[in-house]
């Protein structure tokens, strides 16, 4: 049954910002937007999303988001999109708890537990210091997948093709092999550091290691120099995080540009918005594996999207670096066991903020009048 939303309230530090949708009958529903700079994001949220949800019927995620994009046509962008991501994740979140199921079964899936890599955010390890930790997941959690940092990060014309430390990368793609074994599924991410031609080089070394896929060879924005890389290689290459224009991602896809989709279901502008990008890779015969860097709300949307988009990679993202800005955001935690990650199957996201979290953060509201 459908009712108008009377509230959009926000939670909000400079790392995260928590949404709460409520409806016409008090129920309400839990979102998050794109972390990061996120008490910015609150402020672009009541100015130039909220205005434009409340009163709406509560039953259509995707038709609200995109009434969002539309009025707001002046302002698309990341900020935007990090914004109507809040709301959207949390209409999707309140749809569960009216129907009593879960996101994941919502859009046709089952909660089980998911196979998961194992994911590095970090460039200041040595190899032998990276390789320790990931030899101890695997060992202690039971992980069999693991993904690695190349490169310098996003090359621009100075320090381009550039390594975090000389010799790092070569070193450590070579060490991880050895110490993590044949039958590891290595992901190697060199977040946009490299030339085309010289991606492509990586691309083979990497090749010859059997690693299993290249995320980010070249800068995101140069979707034509991905796309040669592509072409060139036989691993597969992924990409897609930071995009959040769907005709973008129309045409990423339509030039072959990625063999593999990553979109963000924060950075997209939220559920509605990662679906519509699975349904055109679904199209061109590509899986789909949701970019997932932290164990905020974001973690447990991308397991949901994971178990449920029918063209879902066999494997979803889950980050082992454990960030003290999301301690503490909701209960309860998710955890991995063998190797999978196992979440909650309750109505909705199945998980709830935690009062002291919300507490400290700024809390902003915007009502339906009269």
């Amino acid at each position: 049954m459908a009712c108008p939303i009377v509230s959009v309230e926000s939670f909000a530090n400079r790392w995260l910002c928590l949404v709460r949708v409520v409806a016409a009958d008090g129920m309400a529903g839990w979102g998050q937007c794109a972390p990061f700079n996120a008490d910015i994001t609150q402020t672009i949220l009541h100015r130039q999303v909220a205005p434009q949800v409340l009163g709406l019927d509560d039953a259509d995620p995707d038709a609200i988001s995109q009434r969002c994009i539309d009025i707001e046509y002046k302002f698309f962008g990341t900020y935007l999109c990090r914004a109507v991501a809040g709301v959207d994740s949390a209409l999707w979140d309140l749809a569960g708890k009216r129907a009593g199921r879960s996101v994941c079964e919502l859009l046709g899936g089952r909660v089980r537990p998911r196979r998961v890599y194992a994911s590095s955010m970090s460039r200041q390890t040595t190899p032998e210091q990276e390789v320790d930790r990931l030899a101890r997941l695997r060992d202690e959690q039971g992980f069999s997948a693991f993904k690695i940092k190349i490169g310098g990060r996003m090359g621009h014309d100075l320090g381009r093709n550039a390594d975090a430390a000389p010799g790092r990368s070569e070193g450590l793609i070579r060490l991880a092999r050895a110490r993590l074994g044949a039958d590891a599924h290595l992901i190697a991410d060199a977040n946009g550091s490299y030339s085309p031609d010289v991606a492509i080089e990586w691309g083979r070394r990497l090749e010859r290691l059997g690693y299993a896929q290249y995320e980010e060879p070249c800068p995101f924005w140069e979707i034509e120099q991905t796309a040669k890389v592509a072409s060139a290689l036989d691993i597969p290459v992924s990409g897609g995080e930071q995009d959040n224009s769907l005709p973008h991602w129309q045409r990423l896809l339509d030039m072959g540009a990625v063999d593999i989709a990553q979109p963000d279901v924060c950075y997209v502008g939220g559920v509605s918005r990662l679906v519509r990008v699975a349904r055109m890779a679904s199209e061109k015969g590509i899986s789909v594996m949701p970019h997932s860097a932290n164990h905020s709300m974001l973690m447990v949307f991308t397991l949901h999207l994971a178990a449920s988009l029918p063209n879902a990679a066999p494997l979803a993202e889950w980050c082992i670096e454990h960030n003290q800005w999301t301690n503490g955001l909701y209960e309860p935690p998710l955890r991995v066991e063998n190797g999978f990650a196992v979440f909650p199957d309750a109505p909705g996201w199945g998980v709830t903020p935690c009062e002291s979290w919300l507490r400290s953060a700024g809390r902003m509201e915007s009502r339906l009048e009269g």
